[in-house]
């Protein structure tokens, strides 16, 4: 049997420590390019607010089913046994006896063992306030339903607005990149013009300063990038470790028209004032009456424990009737409820005017940024074009000696802001474009 020392227990560690590595390694994969459409397919699947705004459809359903299962005929066994230490008296005239008029005599009666065993049915056969709320739990279940549409309107929202931010990080990026670039050609050039004594030593640090922030900027950059990915993994609701790629590629289309749908919010508006006018409804059948059926059938037990006369001795008891139930007088509770039910209703009504007054403010708003942003980004593709060719002459002519460092600096100071002009305009572009979508109603028609 081999033994174990020191250094053979570290290589046998090591041994294992490297075939661990060896495995996790061949499990890594390259990261998938993702689209847009398959980032709102899995939030779709994995997102936990969707998830919870799903279930909450189904416990409006299961609400619905509850309140009519009150027209179902309700079903009771009640039991019950006494024994009596002291048997309840009752008054007798002695009349019945041949005695005086007006005379009583108490009297115990029974027997101390009572047993009781009973079946009652009941059934509702008029309640309008049952069938009040069963109108109400079928519209809150369309409400939950529409709640859920703009839960997944907003995911689409929210996922959409992420995955462009990281589009534009992206690009960001990749500017950033070539302007260091460029930044570092400039200081080899500012270097070896100081090694011939052409510039001075503070010309060649204002290039090393510039490609300093520019390197800043650079980190600065990567970590917004990765926040950003994170936030979008998380609204995904996969998770934050998964290794995803996004589409660098922005598409999008100019002069695109959306048809308007019924929006969302109008609709929930909608429901929610059809429900305050069914409780109010429902309020005011309140005071009607309302008819039920009930009936009993049971067994009375009674017995006696002394000798010579102990028994136990079981009688039948069955009932069958109907019953109604008016209410009088209430204290004018239900009038104040319906009262402030007609508030409620005012106010729903306003509700509705303001959403669909701020949903036309909103479009028409939307639609003008949308077509300044459209002019922007031509008008910013352009100056990147011209800044980049400024930039490219303006260095070679100071390689000739022709234009001093100030210009070249000027000329990349104005070529960095074309470029971030241009994707600010990507920015607005992409956001107007996507609160249309939201104030259409075609948000959920993304693709």
């Amino acid at each position: 049997m081999k033994r174990l020392t020191k250094k053979t227990i570290k290589e046998e560690y090591l041994k294992i420590f490297f075939i661990g590595i060896l495995s996790v390694a061949s499990n890594i994969s390259p990261a998938q390019t993702w689209s847009l459409q398959q980032c709102i397919d899995t939030a779709l699947v994995h997102n936990k607010q969707l998830t919870m705004s799903k279930n909450n459809i189904s416990l409006a359903q299961q609400k619905q089913q509850e309140s009519k299962a009150n027209l179902i005929p309700k079903i009771n066994i009640t039991a019950d046994y006494k024994y009596f230490v002291d048997l309840p008296y009752q008054l007798m005239p002695q009349s019945a006896f041949g005695g005086p008029e007006g005379v009583f005599k108490e009297m115990q009666f029974g027997v101390p063992h009572n047993i009781g065993a009973n079946i009652q049915i009941t059934m509702p056969l008029y309640n309008p306030q049952v069938y009040g709320a069963i109108q109400s739990t079928k519209i809150i279940s369309e409400l939950n339903q529409l709640q859920y549409k703009k839960t997944e309107e907003q995911l689409f929202f929210e996922i959409s607005n992420l995955y462009y931010n990281v589009q534009i990080l992206q690009h960001q990026l990749k500017f950033t990149e070539g302007n260091l670039a460029n930044t570092g050609k400039l200081l080899k050039n500012m270097e070896l013009l100081h090694e011939q004594l052409m510039v001075k030593q503070s010309d060649v640090d204002k290039v090393q300063l510039q490609k300093e922030q520019l390197t800043t900027s650079h980190k600065l950059i990567v970590a917004n990038l990765e926040q950003v990915m994170n936030s979008l993994k998380f609204t995904m609701g996969i998770s934050i470790y998964q290794n995803i790629a996004i589409d660098s590629m922005i598409q999008y289309q100019e002069n695109r028209e959306y048809h308007v749908l019924p929006i969302v919010d109008l609709q929930i508006a909608n429901t929610q004032s059809r429900l305050l006018t069914s409780e109010l409804s429902t309020l005011k059948n309140s005071k009607f009456p309302t008819l039920s059926l009930y009936g009993s059938y049971g067994q009375n037990g009674f017995g006696y424990d002394e000798k010579p006369n102990d028994f136990l001795k079981f009688f039948p008891v069955s009932f069958a009737g109907l019953q109604i139930s008016y209410p009088l007088f209430n204290g004018t509770i239900t009038k104040r409820k319906i009262g402030q039910k007609k508030i409620e209703i005012e106010n729903s009504r306003l509700q509705t005017d303001l959403v669909t007054e701020q949903n036309h403010m909103m479009t028409d708003n939307a639609k003008h940024r949308k077509t300044i942003t459209q002019e922007t980004i031509k008008n910013t593709l352009s100056q990147i074009d011209l800044a980049t060719k400024v930039f490219e002459q303006t260095l070679l002519q100071q390689k000739e000696g022709t234009a001093g460092l100030t210009e070249v600096l000027l000329a990349d100071s104005a070529l960095r802001e074309a470029q971030q002009n241009y994707l600010s305009a990507i920015v607005d572009y992409l956001r107007a474009d996507l609160e249309l979508k939201k104030l259409t109603g075609n948000i959920s028609l993304t693709k």
